[in-house]
This record gives C-alpha cells, sequence and structure tokens, in this order.
C-alpha cells in the first residue's frame, strides 16, 4: 500500500510507486493524500485531500485486500500524518511500513509545511521499520547540516533515535559517487553507487522506497530490500528517457526489455 501524494505527470508519488510495484510483482493498492498539478519541469498547485477521506481509504483498502507491506510518500498537513500514523499502527498493526520523509519536489517546491515535518518527527519515524531521508530531508529532520561521510553517519544516529529501525540517508546530493548510507541502529554500512549523467531523475526517491516496500512485502529483510531497491532504482535511471522538458522521471519498467 502507498499513502502519498498524487503526481499528474505520473513520474512521482501514487504513480511511480504503483509502476514500481508491478514491475517488481506485487499488487499496489493506493491512498490519495493531495492532488498535484505537475509537469517533469514544476508543481503549479495541490490541495489536500481531507482527513476523513484519507482515513477512509486506508480502512476499506484494509478491511478487504489488507496489505504485506505499506509506504508513505507526501503527507501535506499534520493532521494527515497523525491520522495515518493511528491507521497504520492502532487499528492496522502494519509493522511492514517505510517512511519516504517527502519534503521538497526535485523543482524546488514544497511540498508539507513545518508543523507536518514535527508530527512526522513525532508521529511516523517511531513506526517506521525504515525510513528513507535525501541529504536535505536528513537535515530538516535533525536541524543539523550534511557535508561529509561523518556528517551522513551522524546525522543516520540522530534520525534513528526518534525511533525507526533502519536509516537509509541517500547521498546522491553530496559531490562525487553516491553512498547511501544504511543504518539500523548498530551497524553502519554504506553502498556505493555510480553517478548516472542523466537529468531524468524525477520520482527517485518515491521509486526507491516503494521498491524497498516491495522487497519488504516479498518477505526480505530491511538491509537487504535496501540493497536490492538501490540495484533496481540505479537500472532504472540507466534505462531512462526524456519525458517533457524537465526532469523526466525513471524506467520503472526497464526489467520488461530483457
Amino acid at each position: 500500500m502507498t499513502i502519498a501524494g498524487s503526481d499528474s505527470g505520473a513520474g512521482a508519488g501514487i504513480q511511480a510507486d504503483l509502476k514500481t510495484f508491478a514491475a517488481l510483482g506485487v499488487y499496489g493498492t493506493s491512498v490519495i493524500t493531495a492532488i498535484t498539478a505537475q509537469n517533469t519541469r514544476d508543481v503549479t498547485s495541490f490541495e489536500p485531500v481531507s482527513v476523513k477521506l484519507v482515513e477512509a481509504q486506508i480502512d476499506t483498502v484494509m478491511a478487504d485486500i489488507g496489505t504485506d507491506a505499506a509506504k508513505t510518500g507526501m503527507l501535506p498537513s499534520a493532521e494527515i500524518v497523525e491520522a495515518t500514523a493511528r491507521a497504520i499502527v492502532n487499528r492496522h498493526h502494519i509493522s511492514k511500513f517505510v517512511c519516504d520523509p517527502v519534503m521538497v519536489a526535485k523543482s524546488g517546491s514544497r511540498l508539507l509545511d513545518d508543523g507536518a515535518v514535527q508530527a512526522m518527527r513525532d508521529y511516523l519515524l517511531p513506526i517506521a521499520m525504515v525510513v528513507t531521508p535525501n541529504i536535505p530531508e536528513a537535515e530538516v529532520l535533525t536541524g543539523g547540516t550534511i557535508k561529509t561521510l561523518d556528517d551522513m553517519r551522524a546525522a543516520a544516529e540522530d534520525i534513528a533515535a526518534m525511533g525507526c529501525q533502519v536509516v537509509v540517508i541517500k547521498g546522491g546530493h553530496l559531490p562525487g559517487a553516491p553512498i547511501d548510507l544504511v543504518y539500523d541502529g548498530g551497524d553502519c554500512e554504506e553502498l556505493p553507487g555510480e553517478r548516472i549523467d542523466t537529468p531524468n531523475t524525477h520520482g527517485t526517491g518515491c521509486t526507491f522506497s516503494a521498491a524497498i516496500t516491495a522487497h519488504l512485502a516479498k518477505g526480505l529483510k530491511p538491509v537487504a530490500a535496501v540493497r536490492e531497491a538501490k540495484a533496481y532504482i540505479t537500472a532504472a535511471l540507466k534505462a531512462s528517457y526524456p519525458i517533457g522538458s524537465g526532469h523526466s522521471p525513471v524506467n520503472h519498467f526497464h526489467l520488461m526489455a530483457r
């Protein structure tokens, strides 16, 4: 299950998550938290869905289909964050939960307010099996500055102290070859990668966290799910092609071309 915003350009959000689920062989359901008007260049407008309707979507899916794993993306208000956390923990006891703390669109548009950020710290991170911030998001969550790998480690420890089991800080915003850091409360593993020379990066965070969720649903342990998801998103970036005139999406169905 993905609980996130809808992207009218279909490169990120709910659309990216459902594509990823399908590509990795799991059935996806969706709970829409906001409707955005966006393309590959920018987000021109968005409106949150009511808290009541967000809760109704979760409860209705769970009453019939259920879920083996769930993830969150864009949660635009503190009220929606709190309602989502209550549904995950109190009513439906979803243990395999991935929190992608979506805060800013690729275009730079802010997607949630300060109250929602604090609610995320208070309600979602303590119940997350995996949380997947990029460096700007990790800086917002911790209030610190991240310039080095050591800074990433310190931030991962700070975020883990908020209650989540596994923290994945994505290192793509630092210069050089991107290194993601995976911290499980004890061990800190570096996942090196190659920097793909492409402007087609819209929805990479959504796709990565959706791939982790899919692999958790298939039974992998969290760190193994992260490794598999990194391989998937790397290949999706390599196989991407231009759509529109801005940041095009990755190729979610690159596995089908084999």
